[in-house]
């Protein structure tokens, strides 16, 4: 069994994807970000930095104690291990999946959140921000864009966790202020993953849980931008 500590959050939404696809026995713990359940100490002790998703995976590889993860990244390879689905044995193939899930976590990841920061949440609008975060997610798309136009998934011909990580980066295109339509081979990608149907199961979960669309309270402002990290 796997404890996913989870919010429906791009991060948390890679972990879910991963999770239905291959079928493993988990079950969700919602850490309510926006009531700053992420400072508890409980889960502070599992994910020193205070973000989620974290798993405990009760049953490991080895047989031995339960083992914590966080960071959706690292939590991804953990699980890909673990069941040796969706990352390649051969050691060239390997190092690609791999090149392209830390491009997602050094580079599309914390542009677009910038990108989300300034254009959504940011209590004063700051043009210069807002212009450079947009700028540098349309570079990134471009770079994708180039790299899916000769394959059909990130990596080469196979789905694996570097889809899985930059997929739930790509569904708010529209509030990065990006056009799909300007990148027709990453369109062509997006649409193929959002009609899988482990990925519907997924974001069904995230739904249940939080529906999109609500607005941000003040409590969840405080918690998210203003709070301190512990």
């Amino acid at each position: 069994m796997i404890a996913l500590y989870y919010w429906p959050t791009p991060n948390g939404h890679k972990i879910t994807m991963f999770l239905e696809e291959t079928g493993l026995d988990y079950s969700i713990e919602p850490v309510n970000i926006g009531k700053g359940e992420q400072f508890e100490p409980a889960f502070l002790k599992i994910a020193p930095n205070n973000r989620m998703p974290a798993i405990i995976d009760h049953a490991p590889a080895d047989g031995g104690e339960p083992i914590s993860a966080f960071e959706s990244g690292a939590i991804l390879q953990y699980l890909a291990e673990k069941t040796g689905r969706f990352v390649p044995t051969a050691l060239r193939e390997r190092t690609v999946v791999s090149e392209w899930l830390f491009w997602q976590m050094a580079g599309l990841g914390p542009m677009a959140g910038q990108n989300h920061h300034f254009n959504r949440y940011a209590p004063e609008k700051l043009p210069y921000a807002i212009e450079r975060y947009e700028r540098e997610t349309r570079r990134l798309y471009g770079v994708l864009d180039r790299q899916l136009q000769a394959r059909e998934f990130v990596a080469g011909d196979s789905y694996s966790i570097a889809d899985m990580a930059i997929y739930p980066w790509i569904v708010p295109h529209e509030a990065q202020h990006q056009n799909l339509a300007d990148t027709p081979a990453l369109q062509r990608w997006f649409t193929s993953i959002r009609e899988r149907p482990a990925t519907v199961r997924a974001y069904a979960r995230g739904e249940a849980i939080s529906p999109s669309g609500q607005s941000m309270s003040e409590e969840a402002r405080r918690h998210l931008f203003d709070r301190p990290v512990a």
